[in-house]
Order: structure tokens, then C-alpha cells, then sequence
């Protein structure tokens, strides 16, 4: 008797204790995330060089490193609610790389997402050369696979997960449940919680948050973008596709770049 009456005990203190921490836990759903993009230039470039140019590529590699740092780090800002999310860049002055060899679409890119989580309908604006395409379609579908391993990003426990994304693009996450909207920056999205890290190792990209702010987002701040010429996935896919038949081996990376 005396040994069910402590089990009766410990039993009450272990479930008293988990509910009352369940009760303190607090979920983040209204916020502005700050992102850092990190583009690996030098790592970027160098895939150029062929056997075919790296007479003139490795001069034009070797200026370009001599002129610009290794990353190019660009801000971005998400701000969101429980049922919706606008990711866009603000206006800056960008210094040009200073000659041909300094650009790259995917490190360039600088698209302006709004999604609807209710409805799972997404509105982005895409810059393409001198074009702008106003791309409204469903949510990008990620088969996610979570992992165990664990990290730290500005305060936030993050889990990780991984996917697969255009057949070919590794994209590894980081999300946390104490954000409890399934957003996340650029169109990564789809995980029990807020992505506040994106990798994507074999492009040499990443978009780390770099601060969270729980604020109330008015909602005349989270209206999705209006300018572009109106098209869906499918649509900018075949208008890319026409526009660079002829490019050879350069299209899949700016395919691939367009299509985030």
C-alpha cells in the first residue's frame, strides 16, 4: 500500500509538472523575421570555368576574388500572422560588382512572396532580366523528411529537415514549433513551425534569421504584391524554357534560379 501510494505521488507530480509547463509555454503566430542571405560568390563563379573558357574565366575568377569578398550578404524581412506571410527585400543601393563575371540569378534573386496559409495560394513577384512576372499558383508542395539534430538560431530550438525540391535542388531546413505558423522565407514552407534557417549546400546559398520580433503586423502589411505581367508556374517555366533554348549548359542554374 505504502508503495502505490508513492507511485500515485510521483505520477501526480511528473503529469501536475508537464501540465503546468504546457500551460507556460508560449507560441509565437504574429512577428517580423529578419533574414541573412549568404551567397558564396567565389564558389558560385568558379563553377563557370570550363575546359572550354578557363583560358580567359580564370583571369576574369582571379580579378573578380582580387575586387570582391568571398559572400555576398543581402537582408531580407518576413512578416506574418496565423493565416498569412509576406517575404520582400528592402530598397538598397547596391555597389555593382564591377565587371561581367560579378552576377548570378540565384544569388541576385530578390523575390517579394506573399502566401496565404488557409488557402494555400501563393503570389510572388519575380524580377527576370528586365521583366517582371506576377506568379500566382498553389504552395510549392516539399516532401519533407525530419530529422533529430537540433540547433540554436537567434533564441528559437530548431529541428532539422531535409527535401528535395525541382528534382534535383538539396534543401536543408531548420524550423521551430514555438513559431507556430508553417512559413518560412523565400516559398520553403510546409513544416510543423516557422523555417528560420535554409540551406542549400551544392548552390552555396543560405538564409539564416539573424532576429525574431513577436509584434502585431497590421494587415494592410501583409497584402500580396500587383505588379508583373500575370502568369503561374507552369507559364514563366515555358516562357523561360523558350527564352534560353539556345544557352546551353548555363539554363538549367538560371532555370532552376527563376523558379525558386
Amino acid at each position: 500500500m505504502k508503495t502505490t501510494l508513492i507511485y500515485l505521488i510521483l505520477f501526480a507530480s511528473i503529469f501536475g509538472g508537464t501540465h503546468i509547463f504546457a500551460q507556460n509555454t508560449h507560441f509565437v503566430k504574429n512577428g517580423v523575421i529578419e533574414f541573412e542571405k549568404k551567397a558564396n560568390m567565389y564558389a558560385l563563379l568558379k563553377k563557370r570555368i570550363t575546359p572550354e573558357n578557363e583560358s580567359y574565366m580564370d583571369q576574369a575568377f582571379e580579378q573578380y576574388q582580387k575586387k570582391n569578398p568571398q559572400f555576398k550578404v543581402t537582408k531580407s524581412v518576413l512578416s506574418f500572422n496565423k493565416d498569412k506571410s509576406l517575404y520582400k527585400w528592402p530598397s538598397t543601393e547596391e555597389i555593382p560588382a564591377g565587371n561581367f563575371f560579378g552576377g548570378d540569378p540565384l544569388a541576385d534573386l530578390e523575390n517579394t512572396v506573399f502566401t496565404n496559409f488557409n488557402a494555400q495560394k501563393s503570389t510572388t513577384e519575380k524580377h527576370v532580366f528586365e521583366n517582371k512576372y506576377l506568379v500566382t499558383d498553389t504552395v510549392r508542395k516539399i516532401t519533407w523528411k525530419i530529422t533529430d539534430e537540433t540547433r540554436d538560431i537567434v533564441g528559437y530550438q530548431c529541428r532539422r529537415a531535409n527535401a528535395i525540391i525541382m528534382d534535383s535542388i538539396y534543401v536543408v531546413a531548420f524550423y521551430t514549433d514555438q513559431i507556430a505558423v508553417s512559413g518560412g522565407p523565400e516559398s520553403f514552407t510546409g513544416l510543423p513551425g516557422m523555417i528560420l534557417g535554409v540551406a542549400l549546400p551544392h548552390e552555396n546559398v543560405t538564409w539564416f534569421a539573424t532576429k525574431v520580433s513577436e509584434v502585431a503586423v497590421p494587415e494592410k502589411e501583409l497584402m500580396p504584391p500587383s505588379k508583373g505581367k500575370p502568369v503561374d508556374n507552369k507559364g514563366l517555366t515555358d516562357i523561360l524554357k523558350g527564352a534560353m533554348k539556345n544557352w546551353g549548359d548555363y539554363a538549367q542554374h538560371y532555370l532552376q534560379a527563376f523558379s525558386l
